[in-house]
């Protein structure tokens, strides 16, 4: 529909369509002979720009206002903003509306005039609550796009910083930010990911998993195949390696893609530390991994199915612990495990380290007092603390909740097959992650299709080489534009 000319008809449309929203200021002025109609919702505007400055200015400080051509008239001499632009379509200044602006119509003119005002009731930047770092930067993204989209670039100052903005949602227009370096990218993967972010149509979007779950092919699998992080230098450093960021408005996590398994064992402060304390921690995280998938099935195909494996004495101490226990061993397994994971759900709600704590110690109390009521023997308890320790040591907190799932598949085909049913399943999901890509780039790069990146990709996987040895970007850049590092004596690169 388009703007009339007539002011008492697109006052008449615009009552009808905000009837009963008591937060939409609307208010019809008269300045110098001409009548004016002036909309915004309370709250969601910096009102002292507004109204105390161009709305004043227009009333006391100008003289008559032109019969054609009002709205360029106003933008060149009366707003101090330099964000503004003109509308000509009642649904985009209504729209503009809700997304926080200014609207100001007139009379005997087809055009709106769009003035940029947001300013909507938000957190500050905070520190980084689920990746925390001992070194490196401590500010955290917020739940505003724009605020997350500066806290970026703020860390690279270069043009070629792309910002491709949109909305998403038929009824709750969310904002969403595309971000990416231009010629470091591959064209083909920004291109897929548009048509993904269109190829859809919901009336929501109020968080970036939601956005997560749409555009995924594997919907069907455990591991994520987008990376989340609510650290800013964490997703420049993705952008510097040619990966794309997806910033989505209401929302304090980023997404970075594509993703492979190498990329969420590495930590923020992973770079700001010297090579060989990571190199020792990154191989702790790859075991801990393993263990925290693998440690209770093992524990029930070795007790229950194999135990001439261990030691006679070991197995007969075991035997001990065992007396007047009513439950088989994988009951207890599974019993103590459901314990741990509920309270690793009760401990996500409490803020910080707090959540992770009362994992593990009311784990342990509960285990005990089910050891001194002889529910369960006190190996189950050990074991199942280990595992819950182990999991705690992955970076990323939708990745670990992968390998929580894929335990109680190891411990189910354990509790009927034993140990080969933990080496078959351990084989079902290395086939399937081998299965998997991240727009087009395999889930287990670089451990597989190695010389598709001559090797390099190694020297920041299950190791990190020190930093002025990698000098070339991983495979998620473009081919001509893989070197990044350069010394004194070699040829510029970056020009």
């Amino acid at each position: 529909m388009k703007i009339s000319t007539h002011l008492e008809e697109t006052v008449t449309e615009l009552d009808r369509r905000f009837k009963d929203c008591g937060d939409v200021v609307r208010r019809e002025l008269d300045i110098s002979g001409r009548k004016v109609y002036v909309a915004y919702i309370d709250s969601m505007i910096d009102r002292e720009m507004v109204e105390g400055e161009f709305l004043w200015d227009m009333m006391y400080k100008m003289g008559p206002l032109p019969e054609k051509n009002i709205a360029a008239f106003l933008q060149k001499n009366a707003v101090a903003t330099v964000d503004t632009k003109t509308v000509d379509a009642l649904e985009d200044a209504i729209l503009e509306i809700l997304s926080g602006n200014t609207a100001i119509f007139f009379d005997e003119s087809t055009e709106a005039l769009i003035i940029s005002s947001k300013k909507f009731p938000s957190r500050g930047v905070q520190n980084a609550e689920s990746e925390v770092a001992v070194r490196g930067p401590k500010d955290s993204f917020t739940e505003s796009m724009r605020t997350n989209t500066v806290l970026i670039r703020r860390r690279i100052r270069d043009t070629r910083l792309k910002t491709l903005q949109s909305r998403i949602g038929v009824r709750s227009q969310t904002d969403v930010t595309m971000m990416y370096m231009e010629g470091i990218a591959r064209p083909e993967i920004v291109e897929d990911i548009r048509k993904r972010l269109n190829g859809f149509q919901i009336d929501g979007i109020f968080d970036c998993g939601s956005l997560e779950q749409l555009t995924e092919k594997a919907w069907y699998s455990p591991f994520p195949q987008f990376q989340t992080t609510e650290r800013p230098d964490k997703a420049a450093s993705a952008l510097m390696e040619g990966r794309i960021a997806l910033v989505v408005d209401n929302s304090p996590m980023v997404l970075l893609l594509p993703t492979t398994l190498n990329c969420f064992f590495q930590a923020a402060d992973d770079y700001y530390n010297r090579w060989g304390i990571v190199c020792f921690v990154r191989i702790l995280r790859y075991a801990a991994a393993i263990m925290a998938m693998t440690l209770p099935g093992f524990y029930i195909g070795v007790a229950c199915f194999h135990p001439e494996m261990l030691p006679t004495s070991l197995e007969l101490s075991f035997a001990a612990t065992r007396m007047g226990v009513p439950f088989p061993i994988p009951v207890e397994v599974i019993l103590m495990e459901l314990a741990f994971e509920l309270l690793r759900e009760a401990g996500i709600r409490l803020p910080g380290p707090m959540g992770s704590a009362l994992g593990i110690v009311g784990g342990l109390i509960i285990g005990q007092a089910a050891v001194d009521a002889n529910i369960v023997s006190p190996i189950v308890v050990i074991v199942v603390a280990l595992t819950a320790l182990a999991s705690f040591t992955i970076p990323n907190e939708g990745f670990a909740s992968a390998f929580r799932l894929v335990k109680f598949y190891l411990i189910l085909l354990a509790s009927f097959l034993g140990v080969y049913g933990v080496i078959l399943g351990m084989l079902t999901v290395l086939i399937h992650l081998a299965s998997l890509t991240s727009f087009g780039i395999p889930y287990l790069m670089p451990y597989v299709a190695v010389k598709a990146d001559e090797n390099r990709d190694f020297q920041d996987g299950l190791i990190r080489m020190p930093l002025f040895k990698i000098k070339k970007r991983p495979i998620f850049s473009q081919r001509s534009q893989r070197i990044r590092y350069r010394s004194e004596e070699e040829k510029d690169v970056f020009k």
